[in-house]
């Protein structure tokens, strides 16, 4: 399939989608983005991910050239040329082309490069039997020094863990902060039940705020349980009844195992299927027409 992608204001076929080398995304990770997913038609949660767009653009010094009633209408359009009702869409704004330097002021206007395909980020058994997990060596990047909060084009921190995991044959890597509690893994939030409460690591832990994590808060809530935000060790995994992971990608997933230690029974727990299903369930119902 010979993807349209947009670039700018208009749409190139996916072997002339091209951009500067001088661009700043490309040479020192300036920029941000989003990862949105759609459903039978449907964007799930489109506003909430453009006002993250906004809130992590802002976070950079990065004026985004077009407002966000635009830049929603081109995102549907993208889905649109490539006629999909079910996918994935990458959403960039980069600082733009500029010198050699670090300085942005040569970056006379940022990019915004939309792209709308297909998705799989685990294999569907492991929705089912759960995936092992190990804690990563490398540390969450400190708030200090580039707040996780900002979805920015620079990963690198995330992509190192990310390796760690691969090379000890797990799935995902739990990432630890400065002062040793539970931020996230490598590209997902993380919760667990314990004792019949579920928990998650706080804002301020060095997490990205998702907005999947928002999401299993409200389905949570109408099951019966109210998400408590507190530090987490890896004790706390260890030792939890069940544990998930949530992210745009991912959705809902559980995790069964961490450093060789099993979680729970080493089986996908109730509460967490009845949030996997719930999740499916709503992201088949809700969202905003592509389609017309």
């Amino acid at each position: 399939m010979n993807l349209k992608i947009y670039i700018d204001g208009n749409f190139y076929p996916e072997s002339e989608a091209k951009i500067s080398v001088f661009d700043h995304g490309l040479l020192y990770g300036d920029g941000v983005f989003e990862g949105i997913r759609f459903y039978q038609g449907r964007v799930f949660r489109l506003e909430e991910h453009i006002a993250r767009l906004w809130d992590s653009a802002k976070g950079i010094a990065l004026e985004i050239p077009m407002s966000a009633s635009e830049l929603t209408a081109a995102t549907l359009e993208t889905i649109r040329q490539n006629d999909l009702h079910d996918g994935y869409i990458r959403l960039l704004i980069t600082r733009g082309a500029g010198s050699l330097g670090l300085s942005p002021d040569s970056c006379r206007r940022p990019s915004i490069i939309i792209i709308a395909a297909t998705i799989a980020l685990y294999p569907a058994a492991l929705y089912e039997k759960g995936l092992n997990m190990v804690t990563c060596a490398t540390r969450r990047t400190a708030p200090a020094a580039l707040s996780p909060r900002i979805k920015s084009l620079n990963y690198l921190n995330n992509v190192l863990a990310k390796i760690e995991a691969q090379q000890a044959g797990a799935a995902e890597g739990v990432m630890l902060n400065e002062q040793g509690y539970v931020a996230e893994c490598t590209g997902d939030n993380l919760f667990i039940l314990k004792g019949g409460r579920l928990y998650t690591p706080p804002v301020n832990a060095g997490i990205l705020e998702g907005v999947t994590r928002r999401v299993a808060f409200e389905l949570a809530e109408k099951i019966g349980f109210v998400v408590e935000e507190r530090d987490l060790t890896r004790y706390d995994i260890i030792t939890a009844d069940e544990c998930f992971l949530t992210g745009t990608a991912a959705e809902i997933i559980p995790a069964v195992e961490l450093d060789r230690r099993l979680i729970g029974n080493g089986q996908p727990g109730p509460v967490t299927l009845k949030l996997i299903e719930d999740f499916r369930r709503l992201t088949q119902t809700t969202g905003t027409p592509i389609y017309q």
